[in-house]
């Protein structure tokens, strides 16, 4: 029955008995498939007529390539970054397209043609942009960027949950772990920590907020050095969860108990991190569907616009009521 019509791509992987991300990076050509499985997939695929129309595309000269181009000096091999690619290659295999990471030059700029193009993270000054709309080429800004087709998760208002979460644990020296403050996720979600401690009373210290660049080395060295140095801290709001990682091991090194002495929260929800860590939840599946909505837009010629999408606090065992006394 199958055969008379062309498979989705749930149905194939139900097929193939593996998962629908299993399926998309075997279907592009991705790392981590055996070969042997990518071979049953490719001849389910084949035998259901669910590559030839792709294919064809192809043939005829029309491109089905769409461009990640990811900002020189952000890290590639992270949690966030596996989850969304593979989050925007199903999308986008419903479609009939498909999505790599392209080569960019030195300002980020694409080396090489696609169909359009998702861009990753919004920083200060990004010659990404312009370039691409003098072109007249399709994209859309994982990030906040009036003027262009853009999705956010809301990171003011994450931000703005997690340190209130911590004020209401009775914690008043809240340290901040940030990411790049030329980026806009960065600058953000430090606005929306100093927005819960104004809102609190509480006096912002720059001394509190350490440069983690959104990696969890860089977050580990951070938060040590801060606490060396004598810089005193009762709960630490990471904006990312790897840095949260980072922070988290680094007052474990100190001697720190973790929330006995000093809560801990995340941004991002990254099932790899872990069960016990109070972060904020973005909904990374979501993020690519609405993405690759607005670059189906884009490639219609509509005008640009952009949406936030919500965030939550998920309260879990990293965080506790500070003890007084």
């Amino acid at each position: 029955m199958m055969r008379d019509r062309k498979l989705t791509i749930k149905e194939l992987a139900r097929l193939a008995n593996v998962s629908v991300g299993t399926v998309s990076r075997a279907l592009n050509d991705r790392p981590g498939v055996s070969a042997e499985t990518r071979a049953r997939i490719l001849e389910l695929a084949r035998a259901h007529n669910f590559v030839p129309n792709l294919a064809a595309r192809e043939l005829v000269g029309q491109s089905t390539l769409v461009g990640l181009l990811v900002p020189p000096g952000v890290p590639r091999y992270t949690p966030y970054f596996s989850l969304l690619l593979e989050a925007l290659g199903e999308e986008l295999w419903r479609l009939g397209l498909r999505v790599a990471e392209v080569p960019a030059d030195s300002r980020g700029l694409p080396l090489g043609q696609a169909r359009g193009y998702i861009l990753l993270g919004a920083h200060d000054h990004d010659p990404r942009l312009e370039a691409l709309r003098q072109q007249g080429v399709p994209f859309v800004l994982i990030g906040v960027q009036e003027g262009v087709f853009w999705v956010a998760p809301d990171d003011v208002g994450g931000a703005y949950q997690a340190t209130r979460h911590l004020l209401e644990l009775g914690h008043r020296a809240i340290a901040h772990v940030t990411g790049y403050l030329h980026h806009q996720a960065g600058r953000e979600r430090l606005q929306g920590y100093r927005m819960a401690l104004g809102e609190a009373g509480i006096p912002f210290r720059p001394d509190l907020v350490l440069d983690g660049k959104f990696q969890a080395l860089a977050a580990y060295r951070a938060v040590r050095q801060a606490w060396e140095r004598g810089v005193r801290f009762t709960a630490v709001f990471a904006a990312s969860d790897e840095m949260a990682q980072g922070a988290w091991a680094a007052l474990e090194d100190l001697g720190l108990g973790v929330p006995a002495q000093v809560s801990v929260v995340g941004f991002d929800d990254l099932p790899e991190v872990g069960e016990d860590l109070t972060t904020v939840h973005q909904d990374i599946p979501i993020l690519a569907r609405e993405a690759v909505a607005l670059l189906k837009e884009a490639m219609e010629g509509k005008e640009p616009y952009g949406k936030r999408l919500p965030v939550w606090l998920v309260p879990r065992g990293s965080t506790a009521r500070r003890e007084v006394g």
